[in-house]
């Protein structure tokens, strides 16, 4: 895999955390501060990372079992999280809710988990891919942190609009990522 292609898979998996990191922003009364920006980049950078690579070591598992359908593997998962995001792009449906205390822990915690949980699939891609792991791991934690702690900036100044189109483009890019291990 490709730098570029590293690139746009972590522009794609940070798109959640960017959208997410703009409510967030809509939550800081008085303008978002530099702490905020750094907690969220910090709690969604390192759940961006780290599922990943959990998800390689899951899928590396089962790689030899399914060598020959590997592509078919890459394609669904990505086609389906892609899926599940330009879906939510057009209904609005999240699996999180915002309120003006988001920043604790527990908050925080529960919202890196939950925008995470779609890099745990393209990790598991990443077993059945020739790919520089802890390049794609380093790439996906470093641009999910610095989207992340901007969105929470741009949410704190233009509020929410650019939410569903944040998570519409991820998702394109991952399907035609999907597209492209199925018939190249």
């Amino acid at each position: 895999m490709s730098v570029i292609e590293i690139i746009l898979i972590s522009l794609s998996l940070a798109a959640d955390a960017f959208a997410v990191s703009m409510c967030l922003g809509l939550s800081v009364k008085g303008g978002a501060r530099v702490g905020n920006m750094v907690s969220a980049g910090l709690y969604f950078g390192v759940f961006q990372a780290l599922m990943p690579l959990a998800g390689f070591f899951l899928g590396s598992v089962f790689a030899n079992r399914i060598a020959a359908y590997d592509h078919w593997v890459i394609f669904a998962l990505l086609a389906f999280i892609g899926g599940k995001m330009i879906w939510e792009s057009f209904t609005g449906k999240d699996d999180t809710e915002y309120t003006s205390d988001q920043f604790r822990f527990a908050n925080m915690l529960m919202l890196a988990i939950a925008t995470s949980i779609d890099a745990l699939g393209v990790g598991i891609t990443f077993a059945f891919s020739k790919i520089n792991v802890p390049l794609a791991v380093s790439c996906i934690g470093i641009i999910t942190f610095a989207l992340s702690a901007v969105g929470v900036k741009i949410g704190s100044v233009f509020g929410s609009k650019y939410k569903s189109k944040a998570e519409l483009a991820g998702g394109i890019v991952l399907v035609l990522l999907g597209l492209k291990a199925l018939f190249l």
